[in-house]
């Protein structure tokens, strides 16, 4: 077995894990967010840190109904030239905790007064360092160079987080199940999983999902793109039909991510203009309607509140990326051109 595909297998396990020795720690980190002075969050990451921080923007929005927004690590950088952060929650994102430039916007915070939070895999790394409070992911050492399990403690512990704010506690018990749901969840894609010979000659893709699972569709086409070195590209529905659905064409795969809940009517909107055009369409999905009318369905386990389907929906994906890179001929454990820890600065 790969290590990919072992540390994908980990993730139910490492979930728990956070989940048991993390609260704390998030309480804790909570109280930053009610400060009297809070306006809004500003979330500094890179690579499927990003991608987690598009699931924060959703949560962590809903739950302080301020405004969450990136950082650009370029202006305390290469041009030195940092922003004002008064009002800003700041939290960094990293699952090495190692990126220069990602430490850099939380030094700046610090520097100006403001709090600081880090999500990281590595407790004594240099986010942790500038960080008031820290979040350790728990995910254990990650050998395979595409992130499975650092990634799905990530969205967990911005879930965690969310509930910590709230002192919502019965969305607290909501995730207090999802390690044996995540459990069932590989079960069944890796049980169900569709032959995907066809796809074995494509050039690229499409990933479509909108609102909570916005951040999913990025981490589904980086997965896809990192394993397979395939063009990959991540759309909402409004905006794929804004233009980009041009470039689909006959025989071109889009993965189309649509659990059940508010978005998910949106998403599944667009399926007959792909059919129309000719489109291969995987459908990740708990809906047995938008399943049964696509060639490559990728099923998800039923009854997960919407606010925590990303930690299901990301593992049809994983599952996937991993087969077509096989079916490819290539390593899933070290891709060509890639390396565990990017520093960027």
């Amino acid at each position: 077995m790969s290590w990919l595909e072992s540390e994908l297998r980990e993730q139910p396990a490492a979930l728990a894990r956070l989940l048991a020795q993390q609260s704390s720690n998030a309480e804790q980190a909570a109280a930053a967010f009610h400060g009297d002075d809070v306006r809004y969050i500003l979330i500094a990451s890179r690579g499927s840190s990003s991608n987690a921080a598009r699931y924060a923007q959703y949560l962590l929005g809903r739950a302080n109904r301020v405004p969450v927004m990136f950082a650009t690590p370029s202006l305390y950088t290469i041009y030195g030239q940092p922003p004002s952060l008064d009002g800003a929650v700041v939290v960094g994102i990293s699952q090495s905790g190692a990126s220069p430039d990602v430490a850099s916007v939380l030094a700046e915070a610090r520097r100006q007064g403001r709090p600081t939070l880090a999500l990281t895999n590595d407790p004594g790394s240099p986010l942790a360092l500038q960080a008031d409070s820290v979040l350790s992911l728990e995910a254990g050492e990650e050998h395979a160079v595409a992130a499975t399990k650092t990634y799905m403690n990530s969205i967990g512990a911005v879930a965690l987080l969310f509930t910590a704010i709230g002192g919502d506690l019965a969305a607290r018990a909501e995730l207090e199940r999802m390690p044996g749901v995540l459990e069932r969840q590989i079960e069944l894609s890796f049980s169900t999983a569709p032959p995907l010979d066809a796809y074995g000659r494509v050039s690229g893709a499409t990933v479509v999902a909108r609102g909570i699972n916005f951040g999913t569709a990025y981490e589904a086409a980086l997965k896809i793109r990192e394993l397979s070195s395939l063009v990959v590209e991540a759309y909402s529905p409004a905006d794929l039909m804004h233009g980009p659905i041009a470039a689909i064409g006959r025989g071109w795969p889009v993965v189309a991510i649509a659990p059940s809940g508010p978005a998910q009517a949106s998403v599944t909107s667009v399926l007959p203009a792909l059919e129309e055009r000719g489109a291969r369409l995987l459908v990740i999905s708990d809906s047995e309607d938008a399943l049964a009318r696509v060639s490559t369905p990728l099923p998800l386990v039923g009854g997960v509140p919407e606010w925590l389907s990303p930690l299901t929906a990301v593992v049809p994906a994983q599952v996937t990326a991993m087969r077509l890179a096989a079916l490819r001929g290539l390593d899933v454990d070290s891709p060509a051109g890639l390396q565990k820890i990017t520093l960027t600065r």
